[in-house]
């Protein structure tokens, strides 16, 4: 297995309840979301101030987690993130 850094930043960029509303609807999708079974998170950090994070993962398969894929396949990852947005 090899390990992988992921860090990320979010983004406030809207009004006052844009910004309210994107961190709540972050929130909800966080409290369903669950880690990939070909994934070991072994760090899921925050910063203190909410403004982005870090994880360390560990896999085989690293292109569950790379951000550079074909766009085929980046297409067919984002309908699924929409599909799991859309059922919380």
């Amino acid at each position: 297995m090899a390990k992988y850094h992921m860090s990320w930043k979010t983004r406030a960029n809207g009004s006052a309840q844009q910004n309210h509303d994107d961190g709540a609807a972050l929130l909800a999708a966080f409290a369903n979301w669950k880690a990939p079974a070909d994934q070991e998170w072994l760090q899921f950090l925050s910063s203190i101030d909410g403004q982005g994070g870090f994880a360390v993962i560990e896999t085989d398969n690293p292109a569950t987690i790379d951000p550079v894929v074909d766009v085929g396949e980046g297409v067919a990852l984002e309908a699924a993130g929409a599909e799991f947005r859309a059922s919380i």
